[in-house]
């Protein structure tokens, strides 16, 4: 773990925290500590991550670090779990970012955990360990597994029993897990979201080895709709990751001006589960809007809960089972039918075949727009491969309603991939 014995905190600004940290105020348990007057607290902000998660997770404030954003926080931690040539193993498919975020300055190397539509893409123990074995393979040390709950691009949150696998192997590996929940104020059906401490906490690890090595990112971009805030979050029980990343965090900081706003706004608790139950309102009406448009023209989605996209099969529309044929599509699709679409291989998807969805960020005209151009789209497509009928079913989800669909597609309409806010 990268440790920094010099960072310009030796004045007093900086030893006033360290001397409140050790002898820190409290009205019945030490009445005669330092009261903290140097430093805004952030009460605020973990109340929030707590509501999020239904409560089922408690956050102490010193052990959070807040970030310019959560691209920050990633690669503030990666900088502190691991050294140049080390690596992570991350399941597939995930954000194209992390390629960026994880790697570029880190010098971390990523491995991936192939997952695969035949269960959903949910992660395995035999695909951790063949990951693992990979990462062997390459004589790269393994120092964490990096995950995405809500997974973007998937839109589906991690079950009990995959967090439980999860554990089980990072604990057999003594290895980090970092869980980025960006996504988890934007879970709008069941099942409903489990942070990853809420799962350490049900296995009662909290006086294990493991409590110290599981950390968290967060952020205000997706759950208030804030990208442009730039608030990222770090929160782990790692004293000493705190606090490597605090004088890390010193390079990229929140404005105060920024910070005054996002006190009000979170202080308002009202407002916040107002908003918290109108937009999950909104994700689900969008989410429905989007599969019976796609169910209508013979596309299926993967069936989600959570995030603002979906993730959409292609693959009968392919003009042979490879990602070459997927780029073809995938540029037809941009020049001919008028979709920024990104095809599955930019999120190190194992199949061909497969797209990402945005629903909500369009006005519900242009959304319906969208739909009528996939239709004319299939409707001149005349071409479903006879090797591809085989595929297994998908469900087209519409809230809790499900919807039997004939042909497999996809497509994925945003328009920000290479933008850091994801």
């Amino acid at each position: 773990m990268a440790m920094c014995k010099s960072h310009g905190q030796d004045s007093s600004y900086f030893i006033g925290w360290q001397e409140y940290e050790k002898n820190p105020y409290d009205p019945i348990q030490n009445p005669s500590g330092i009261i903290q007057m140097g430093l805004a607290e952030n009460q605020v902000l973990v109340s929030f991550m707590a509501e999020i998660r239904r409560k089922k997770v408690k956050f102490d404030p010193k052990n959070l670090v807040l970030t310019a954003g959560s691209t920050s926080a990633n690669e503030t931690l990666i900088f502190c779990l691991a050294e140049p040539g080390e690596a992570l193993l991350i399941p597939t498919p995930y954000y194209p970012g992390f390629d960026r975020d994880l790697k570029w300055r880190t010098g971390a190397e990523i491995v991936p955990i192939h997952c695969y539509s035949s269960n959903n893409f949910r992660i395995t123990e035999s695909a951790l360990e063949e990951a693992y074995e990979q990462a062997q393979k390459l004589n790269l040390t393994v120092k964490g597994v990096f995950i995405t709950n809500p997974s973007n691009p998937l839109g589906t949150t991690m079950s009990h029993d995959e967090l439980n696998i999860l554990i089980t192997f990072a604990m057999a590996k003594n290895i980090h897990i970092v869980s980025d929940e960006i996504y988890a104020g934007t879970v709008f059906d069941s099942p409903k979201f489990i942070s990853i401490m809420e799962a350490l906490i049900d296995r009662k690890l909290e006086k294990s080895k493991m409590w110290n090595q599981v950390h968290i990112v967060s952020s205000l971009s997706k759950d208030l709709g804030l990208p442009g805030f730039r608030i990222g979050m770090i929160y782990s029980n790692n004293e000493t990751l705190i606090a490597a990343a605090t004088k890390m965090s010193s390079f990229g900081l929140i404005s105060s001006q920024t910070q005054y706003l996002l006190s009000k706004i979170l202080g308002d608790r009202k407002f916040i589960k107002r908003y918290i139950k109108e937009n999950k309102k909104q994700l689900i009406h969008r989410r429905e809007m989007l599969a019976s448009g796609l169910a209508n023209s013979g596309i299926k989605c993967l069936e989600s809960n959570a995030g603002l996209f979906c993730f959409i099969d292609m693959r009968d529309l392919l003009k042979s089972n490879t990602f070459e044929a997927e780029m073809e599509l995938w540029k037809k699709i941009i020049s001919d039918v008028g979709l920024n679409v990104s095809p599955g291989s930019s999120c190190h998807c194992s199949e061909p075949g497969w797209f990402r969805v945005c629903f909500a960020n369009m006005s519900k005209e242009t959304l319906d727009l969208a739909m009528q151009r996939i239709s004319n789209f299939v409707n001149s497509e005349g071409n479903l491969l006879p090797n591809f009928q085989q595929q297994p079913p998908l469900v087209a989800a519409t809230g809790s309603r499900r919807i039997r669909t004939i042909a497999n597609w996809v497509v994925k309409l945003s328009s920000g991939e290479g933008r850091t806010d994801r």
